[in-house]
């Protein structure tokens, strides 16, 4: 199948590639290119064969031509970022996102894998979330994911089939690597300063799945009969991986030999929910999470002594979504609409 990924330089992007490529695909990856600074170490692997280096608002339906899949990442991620500039991410994250899928169905291409979030479900009690329950999205970014859900679902038809992943909170290593997760962070920390002292209770619950899973049902979901998938939500996840956040840091101080936890008072982030991942591993073919949160850790423990990771890096703003474009803003690289500067000069 011949896939066009948008958002390649990003967390999932850089792995999601390789990994299509090696079930099969012939894979492009397409991507503006706010995050190349950052690169944190370096592995085998295949890389994309070739590639759209535009703005995902400049793409026309010409670029889309050919394609038989589009897997839809490139959107603005980290809710801090949402709040600081609600505005520009429904222009990119909804409105791009939808115009993005309009110009697939022109193009005729069939199949369109939408990366949501369970971010969708906001705050909710001790009941697991399904696909069928209320959203609460209590965010820009997580408001922005179910606009986008609505508004392609309308676009499915006999030769248009969407299908939306709705991922757990994404941890695990990664060449672009993202510190602002919550694992990952945790894990960043413990190896940095030895300390992990949280300001919350740590009460609040989070669905945890590794990036390699999210590949994983990416690529099922590409590879899957069309009656399955066809304008289809899956949360993506395991259900015995839901955490409550005080888990997850305990978790963090175990594999990191050393480390001390601490909690403080509830208060904060009031986002809590779990989640039920029952639907994607009974009914989408071949699909099963192949990471816990303790592998996660240790997998990062083992990257972090492997590249002797100093805390110069986990620091820097390239491992930070929020820092990095606040960082290209402020050194007028990108405009306030975030397109790069020097590219619409020479336009």
């Amino acid at each position: 199948m011949k896939v066009l990924v948008t958002g390649t330089d990003g967390y999932i992007g850089s792995i999601l590639g390789p990994y299509l490529i090696s079930n099969g695909h012939n894979v492009t990856g397409l991507d503006t290119g706010f995050y190349r600074s950052g690169w944190l170490y370096n592995e085998r692997g295949n890389i994309y064969p070739s590639y759209i280096n535009k703005d995902l608002r400049d793409i026309q339906v010409e670029d889309l031509k050919g394609f038989d899949a589009v897997v839809h990442m490139a959107e603005l991620s980290n809710d801090p970022l949402g709040q600081v500039n609600p505005e520009i991410t429904f222009k990119i994250n909804h409105k791009g996102s939808v115009r993005i899928a309009n110009l697939c169905k022109q193009a005729g291409i069939e199949r369109f894998v939408y990366t949501s979030s369970c971010s969708v479900y906001g705050v909710g009690n001790d009941n697991f979330k399904t696909e069928e329950s209320e959203l609460n999205p209590q965010t820009a970014y997580a408001e922005c994911k179910t606009l986008v859900e609505r508004d392609v679902s309308k676009l499915a038809d006999d030769d248009f089939s969407p299908t939306y992943l709705r991922n757990a909170t994404a941890y695990g290593a990664s060449p672009r690597m993202r510190f602002d997760i919550v694992l990952n962070n945790l894990s960043g920390l413990a190896w940095t300063t030895g300390v992990i002292k949280m300001i919350s209770d740590g009460q609040p619950w989070r669905p945890l799945v590794h990036v390699q899973d999210i590949c994983k049902a990416i690529n099922c979901a590409l590879n899957a009969p069309r009656e399955i998938v066809h304008n289809q939500v899956f949360n993506v996840g395991d259900t015995k991986e839901n955490y409550r956040v005080k888990e997850i840091a305990e978790i963090v101080g175990q594999v990191f030999t050393g480390c001390e936890v601490t909690f403080g008072d509830s208060g904060g982030d009031n986002r809590s929910y779990r989640v039920s991942f029952d639907k994607i591993n009974e009914t989408l073919p071949g699909f099963s999470c192949e990471y816990d949160a303790r592998k996660g850790a240790e997998e990062l423990y083992e990257v972090f002594s492997r590249i002797e990771m100093e805390p110069e890096i986990f620091n820097h703003r390239s491992y930070t979504r929020l820092k990095q474009l606040k960082f290209l803003l402020n050194t007028k690289q990108v405009d306030d609409e975030l397109f790069w500067v020097a590219s619409k000069q020479l336009a």
